[in-house]
């Protein structure tokens, strides 16, 4: 299981420069805004991989900034901390990281018109039972988008543990790239979020709209197996072509 606790910008001018920082290749990019709702193991980690590559990111946990204050202070001053409404208005692309349980507290209108970036797995025994869900008529991705109607909302980052996803980052050209799948409904958000993926050293698969999430949800090919095992905190990089066999592969149960 992979641990959940859990202007819109193109990159075509991107200039690129090698640094390092803990070990990674650093992108210098355009600077964009990311807003997080949630700060936890993936939050956190994307929260770095952006600010290593360049992004602003405005942290929001459930407890309050007070209680973000030491992550900000690791991130340096391209992070700060806010009220998740405040990071939601912020933010040029959205990030939520939360429970399911936690969705109707969600600031639904600072949301509007917003390319969110949704990590989360539906998992019964910390949400409890959710009808939609149990019975297929949503992926989780579409219950997250009923909570905001005003969004355009992309599946990413839910299948890869949290370790992986900070060790496996490449710079584009790589031999050795790592390519995560998304899914959604809006083509200009996938591109943003493809944008923002291959910023921070990740390739994308695009693996549909929101009605096919399910293919990258907990218990198919694709949910962390191509990445290696979690004592493995290396990871294994994945590229495309793994990743769309592994989508392919899926058979819904």
């Amino acid at each position: 299981m992979v641990p959940q606790p859990p202007a819109e910008g193109s990159n075509t001018d991107l200039t690129r420069r090698a640094e390092c920082r803990g070990g990674h290749t650093r992108l210098a990019t355009g600077m964009t805004t990311l807003g997080l709702i949630g700060s936890g193991r993936i939050g956190g980690t994307v929260a770095r991989l952006a600010v290593d590559a360049g992004h602003d990111v405005v942290l929001s946990n459930s407890r309050g900034p007070q209680t973000l204050a030491d992550l900000v202070a690791e991130l340096g001053p391209r992070a700060r901390a806010a009220s998740g409404a405040e990071a939601a208005a912020a933010g040029d692309l959205v990030l939520v990281s939360i429970p399911l349980l936690a969705y109707p507290s969600l600031p639904a209108s600072a949301f509007a018109g917003k390319t969110v970036l949704d990590t989360g797995n539906y998992y019964p025994q910390r949400d409890g039972r959710i009808e939609e869900l149990e019975s297929g008529s949503l992926t989780d991705s579409e219950y997250l988008a009923e909570y905001l109607p005003g969004a355009r909302v992309v599946k990413v980052f839910n299948n890869i543990f949290f370790k992986h996803l900070q060790n496996l980052a490449r710079p584009a050209g790589a031999g050795d790239r790592t390519y995560l799948p998304i899914a959604g409904d809006s083509a200009d958000a996938k591109r943003s979020v493809a944008d923002f993926l291959d910023s921070i050293g990740y390739g994308t698969v695009d693996g549909g709209p929101l009605i096919d999430g399910w293919r990258q949800q907990p218990g198919t090919p694709v949910y962390g197996t191509p990445y290696g095992e979690f004592e493995n905190e290396k990871g294994t990089p994945a590229d495309a072509v793994v990743i769309r066999s592994a989508l392919a592969a899926t058979t819904r149960m």
